[in-house]
């Protein structure tokens, strides 16, 4: 990746985090460690490789995401004011009762939202969905679908993993959130779905394996995935939960909580940090 073009990525990737923190910290609660730990790979999605036009938020044509762990809201709604799609200043109003951005995303009232979430399991099902109506009618849009890595406890991820490879869905890349970490605590100790790449090598996926927050990683990974003919593509990306704020990093006690005041500001300022030190 050209040094310009990382850099950009690198400080677009920091608005988004600043953009989930000022959402979780207005909201008062949220679920702010998974939507951290999947900003750089979003940034890169919406900034790089998806086909999509913030002032057309319903062509035809374009590519389709699907955030299969809806909790991550945040990080999506994030991405998609920092592109564009509405005001920044909108993410404050994060689970407020007269606010569209709600706890999960809502495809009726959210422009670029795709599908409504929350429920684990049923976005990569949607997205399965996607991709063969696309097969169908000849449409050359691609789908891009992310899961949790607890989410792959649910059997309709299995289901949905063998629809897909039984249909070739090539225009189909799912990104599993690989941080270890689950509501419950470690995912070793939950009910780890473990070996990942072999159950979907097994399952008739491409399997493509990164470092989540290395953004030539992320680059190579969707342009290998662009090459592959007759399977779909999963890439597990290996994540810190809570990236990019240094005490929700690892930390299993940040999936689902939302800073206090004192804790907010230490965070806004290791990322405004961040953020002056790429500019």
């Amino acid at each position: 990746m050209e040094t310009a073009v990382k850099k950009e990525l690198s400080i677009l990737a920091c608005k988004v985090r600043m953009g989930i923190l000022e959402g979780v910290y207005n909201a008062k609660c949220g679920h702010p460690g998974g939507s951290l730990s999947i900003a750089d790979v979003l940034t890169y999605l919406y900034f790089r490789e998806m086909h999509l036009d913030p002032q057309n938020p319903a062509m035809e044509n374009r590519d389709r995401f699907v955030l299969s762990k809806g909790h991550a809201a945040p990080a999506l709604y994030s991405v998609l004011a920092v592109k564009g799609y509405f005001p920044v200043e909108e993410l404050k109003t994060l689970r407020k009762m007269d606010s569209r951005l709600q706890g999960h995303p809502d495809m009726k009232h959210i422009p670029g939202v795709d599908m409504s979430t929350g429920s684990l399991g049923q976005g990569i099902s949607a997205a399965c969905g996607m991709a063969l109506a696309a097969k169908a009618s000849g449409a050359d849009y691609r789908v891009y679908a992310l899961m949790g890595d607890g989410e792959q406890e649910e059997g309709q991820v299995w289901e949905a993993a063998m629809l897909a490879s039984h249909y070739k869905l090539d225009n189909l890349v799912a990104i599993v959130d690989n941080n270890g970490l689950q509501i419950d605590g470690k995912l070793e100790e939950v009910c780890s779905p473990e070996p990942l790449d072999q159950k979907y090598a097994a399952f008739g996926w491409h399997v493509i394996q990164i470092d989540a927050h290395d953004l030539d990683a992320i680059e190579a990974a969707f342009k290998e995935a662009r090459t592959v003919k007759g399977k779909p593509t999963v890439i597990i990306q290996h994540s810190v939960k809570g990236k990019g704020v240094s005490y929700m990093e690892n930390n299993v006690s940040w999936h689902g909580a939302a800073p206090n005041t004192e804790q907010y500001e230490v965070a806004m300022t290791e990322l405004k940090a961040a953020l002056a030190a790429l500019q």
